[in-house]
């Protein structure tokens, strides 16, 4: 099968992510960055990584649109870009942010 490789004689299909995802949920935010501060969307962590993050929230996200994923638990601020919104419901989407910088601390679960 093209694009299937082998993994310790197993195969397997590239995700294109790099480092794996932990699970995570924490409620934070999104500023679309063409918008107003006032305007932030809430939405909860499904998982993260040090380069990105899937997120669940009520607010459609156009691929490629800069974003900044807001996480006060942890005081960050993270410049972002939309990498896909996946529509789970009715008025649910699925956001996957690549960041611009990375976070170290969700490298291993806490």
């Amino acid at each position: 099968m093209k694009g299937v490789r082998s993994l310790g004689g197993r195969p397997f299909l590239p995700t294109g992510r790099f480092e794996q995802r932990i699970a995570k949920t924490e409620v934070v935010e999104l500023l679309h960055l063409d918008e107003s501060p006032i305007a932030k969307v809430e939405a909860i962590t499904e998982n993260v990584s040090p380069q990105g993050a899937r997120v669940i929230t009520d607010s459609i996200c156009a691929r490629g649109k800069l974003v900044r994923l807001d996480a006060p638990a942890e005081h960050l601020q993270l410049p972002a870009r939309v990498v896909y919104c996946q529509r789970l419901e009715e008025r649910k989407f699925a956001v996957g942010l690549q960041l611009d910088v990375r976070v170290e601390r969700w490298k291993k679960p806490m």
